[in-house]
């Protein structure tokens, strides 16, 4: 028991408390400790009945079952790996600015499913997050099931893929990539590789409340082909540390 604590405490506190959401949330339905019902985003319940706790219920809960367990823990697995991933890599010591995109992420996902009538928001969220990391490691080759290597960029749709294979849907799956895409374009390829303005910044009070734990412009991954271009130009003397990479599997 003290290995699996130690293991849980060496994660990333978002990633820490998301993961933990997402196992208790389930666990608690299905123990019939409150109903499952009350966890899904019903959009009448939400809107008419101001029952406010749900798009926060409907992004950790999913039915965990004999035909959807292993969909479960798949998707379980991708949120361990590539939140933390993206938490210690591309926004290593910038808290508030990778709960901002988990925010923004995640009010796209909620209009989304009100809109679509979605009652299940794990899995786009998840998407999303993975979505952001395979775009700015998009040139590294990584490796999936059964040998199979190819570009980090088509990793997220490899993986919807293999979710519509073994779930036999793609509807989360696809919602989570474009609202990715919509982040990493408005933060990183609209003003940094098309020169335009800056829609989206973190909150100051985000800033307040997590600080960030050192000195300098914020890291990101990998930035897009004319910014690496320009920082080449001029010597790699660019304001941004843009971070490095990980390999599918990688510890």
């Amino acid at each position: 028991m003290s290995d699996i604590g130690d293991w849980f405490r060496s994660i990333p506190a978002i990633t820490r408390y998301w993961f933990a959401a997402t196992v208790a949330v389930p666990l608690i339905g299905k123990l019939g400790l409150i109903s499952p019902a009350y966890f899904v985003l019903w959009p009448e319940a939400f809107l008419y009945r101001f029952q406010i706790w749900r798009p926060i219920t409907a992004t950790f809960f999913f039915p965990v079952g004999p035909g959807t367990g292993f969909l479960y823990l798949v998707n379980l697995y991708f949120l361990y790996q590539y939140s933390t991933r993206l938490e210690t890599g591309a926004f290593d010591g910038r808290p508030a600015d990778y709960l901002f995109m988990l925010l923004f992420n995640w009010i796209c996902i909620v209009i989304t499913g009100l809109a679509m009538d979605m009652q299940l928001l794990m899995i786009p969220l998840i998407m999303s997050v993975l979505y952001v990391w395979a775009q700015l490691n998009r040139d590294m080759i990584v490796s999936f099931w059964f040998g199979t290597r190819f570009k980090a960029c088509y990793l997220p749709w490899v993986i919807l893929g293999f979710n519509y294979i073994i779930g036999g849907s793609v509807i989360n799956e696809l919602i989570g990539n474009l609202v990715g895409h919509l982040y990493f374009f408005l933060m990183f390829r609209y003003p940094m590789d098309l020169g335009g303005r800056n829609f989206l910044s973190t909150p100051q009070f985000l800033y307040r409340w997590l600080p960030s734990r050192r000195g300098g412009v914020s890291g990101f991954g990998m930035p897009p082909a004319s910014v690496r271009r320009a920082a080449d130009q001029n010597g790699g003397g660019g304001r941004h540390n843009w971070g490095q990479g990980f390999r599918l599997g990688d510890q």
